[in-house]
């Protein structure tokens, strides 16, 4: 992670162009060398207590310039869980780019490690359906979760409705894999274009003051 890219929070509200680029442009800021393809994962969190905003990403490897515009925007605008970012939010926001790494099958569902290993499970539910889920490595050490807890989180946000028993989880088929992960606030974003904008290397006002 070694390319500067200069454009996350550029590309993410659909109705004004120039928070669509803010919100690009804040992903393109953070520290990522961009010449590889790899899945990834873009999450935005908001406020002191970053509470999740978004998540959304693809286990395809794919080329990361095309790959983080696209889910810097599906992220931050189609996760089902929350409506779509707006103009208002962008002070408080945080985005982080995931790129994942490393995948390996488990040996079982506790063959992995909290706080080291994300893990996306295979299970089929209680009506026959194979569904998947996944958490990164950061979510169970925030949450302070234990395996199981992990596990049982997951399998619920998957879709599993049913009693969650100890012979069930037997049946899960887990990959465990690691991820380099960077961040960037709103207005680290902003400080980064003013340093831009002092050493002559653009020559436009800034595209959104958040102090208004």
């Amino acid at each position: 992670m070694q390319r500067k890219m200069c454009s996350l929070f550029r590309e993410v509200l659909p109705c004004d162009t120039v928070n669509r680029k803010i919100l690009t442009e804040s992903v393109e800021s953070l520290s990522l060398d961009l010449s590889g393809i790899s899945p990834l994962f873009v999450t935005w969190k908001t406020g002191r207590d970053k509470r999740l905003r978004g998540c959304i990403g693809t286990f395809s490897a794919m080329n990361l310039h095309s790959g983080l515009r696209e889910y810097t925007l599906t992220s931050a605008l189609k996760d089902s869980r929350f409506p779509p970012l707006t103009r208002e939010e962008l002070p408080k926001l945080f985005c982080s780019v995931s790129l994942l790494t490393n995948f390996e099958d488990a040996g079982d569902y506790l063959d992995w490690e909290v706080g080291v290993h994300g893990i996306r499970i295979e299970f089929v539910n209680e009506k026959g359906v194979k569904r998947t889920a996944t958490y990164l490595p950061e979510v169970a050490k925030e949450q302070d979760w234990d395996q199981i807890q992990t596990i049982d989180s997951l399998l619920r946000k998957g879709g599993f409705k049913a009693p969650i028993t100890s012979e069930f989880r037997k049946t899960i088929k887990l990959t465990r894999y690691r991820s380099e992960k960077v961040t960037i606030s709103y207005a680290e974003y902003i400080a980064s274009r003013q340093h831009c904008f002092q050493n002559g290397a653009l020559h436009a006002p800034p595209l959104y003051n958040h102090y208004s």
